[in-house]
């Protein structure tokens, strides 16, 4: 027998019964189909995760001092990070990093609405948008002559700044009274990632120059202090070098804890590989299931059509004609089922993108390629048994059977 004589006549017999073929075809479609989506959730989802790491800034440094339980801030005062101690990481470092940035951080009774809220006031510099990632909204940011020459201006972030005066721009050019002072509001701001009160950003938050915020705290203690590394690759020997410069200019015992992300983001990129393998097992399970329906309902079928297959041994047809027509339905149903599932587990995922905005959900070729290498596997694997019962029948007992 011919390939296409197999196909011809595996054909004939799919539409003979056309309703058992679909029901048994769409187990394969849901089990590929699921394939897909499973590896796109998890593509988009992984995608998503590390972007927003990176947003948050997969070359930076942070570094604060550590001060034990039983010490007072007094006693350690000396060890706290200094603006000198960040003018050393600018200068011992520049060759290696894109920007330095320090963060003094005091609190404030502030008049809003008539009621007295106490509000987080940070102190820092031109470097502190870049380094930091964060967006203006309105207005503009820190620049070096605010900083030299101790300006009286503020930002204010996003929440903030609606509340008091009902928008962004509506901020700009009114005073706020921080620390018994008059501050210009020059801008607002939000974080471009947020970081759901992590950072020493909350929604509610001031920004003032860090040599105008010096005067209003006891004791000069930059925490964190930001570096901005140039070269990804390099993040963790500057890290190091960070560290040893803090404890060379402080005295012998005082520790600082030095950070960056990478350690983060290493560790979602392996959650994010687990999950991925234990999807596509769970899917693979999804598809075995449907192997075994095709192979039961191939069973079923040998057994109704033992009668046929006798009349076609006896008119000359040998067991490898029979095996190969069997095997065929099986993978004629496998491969239907599994390109059916292919075009929904792509159309799925595309579809989304016309009703959310700003979003990319990557579709996997290589998905698409093992889905429905898969599926015809399949009905390789499933659809052997059934069809080597059919061609072992006796044609006696075969021509015999009601």
């Amino acid at each position: 027998m011919h390939v296409g004589e197999a196909l011809s006549f595996s054909v004939q017999a799919l539409r003979s019964n056309p309703v058992r073929s679909v029901l048994t075809g769409l187990g394969m479609m849901i089990g590929t189909a699921s394939v897909i989506l499973v590896v796109t959730i998890s593509l988009t989802s992984q995608n998503y995760i590390l972007e927003q790491i990176e947003a948050v800034g997969s070359n930076m440094i942070f570094a604060s001092f550590e001060i034990g339980s039983q010490q007072a801030a007094a006693e350690v005062s000396g060890d706290f990070i200094k603006r000198g101690d960040l003018e050393a990481v600018r200068q011992q470092l520049s060759d290696r990093i894109v920007a330095a940035t320090g963060v003094e951080t005091s609190f404030d009774n502030i008049s809003t609405e008539g009621k007295i809220q106490r509000l987080m006031v940070i102190g820092s510099d031109e470097y502190y948008k870049s380094v930091r990632n964060l967006q203006v909204l309105a207005g503009r940011f820190l620049d070096t002559s605010d900083v030299q020459l101790r300006q009286k201006v503020a930002l204010l972030t996003e929440k903030l700044a609606r509340r008091l005066y009902g928008s962004q721009q509506g901020a700009i050019g009114n005073m706020i009274q921080v620390h018994g002072l008059q501050f210009t509001i020059i801008g607002t701001f939000k974080e471009k990632v947020e970081s759901f009160g992590q950072s020493e950003l909350n929604t509610e938050t001031v920004v003032i120059p860090i040599t105008v915020e010096r005067y209003f705290s006891e004791y000069e203690r930059i925490d964190p202090l930001y570096v901005q590394v140039r070269d990804a690759n390099d993040v963790d020997n500057v890290t190091k070098l960070v560290n040893n410069i803090l404890e060379s200019r402080h005295r012998a015992g005082a520790k600082y804890k030095v950070e960056n992300l990478s350690a983060i983001l290493n560790a979602a990129k392996s959650i994010a590989f687990a999950l991925t393998l234990v999807l596509i097992v769970v899917s693979a399970i999804a598809l075995i299931i449907s192997g075994i329906g095709i192979m039961n309902i191939m069973l079923v079928t040998v057994t109704e059509r033992t009668r046929e297959i006798g009349v076609r041994m006896a008119v000359g047809a040998s067991r490898g004609d029979i095996l190969m027509q069997f095997l065929t339905e099986a993978v004629i149903i496998s491969i239907a089922g599994g390109t059916l599932g292919i075009l929904a587990g792509v159309a799925l995922p595309l579809s989304v993108q016309f009703f959310v905005e700003n979003i990319q959900i990557p579709i996997s070729a290589l998905s698409i390629v093992i889905a429905f290498s898969v599926s015809c596997a399949v009905g390789l694997i499933f659809g052997m048994l059934p069809a080597n019962r059919a061609s072992r029948l006796h044609p006696t007992e075969a021509l015999r059977y009601e």
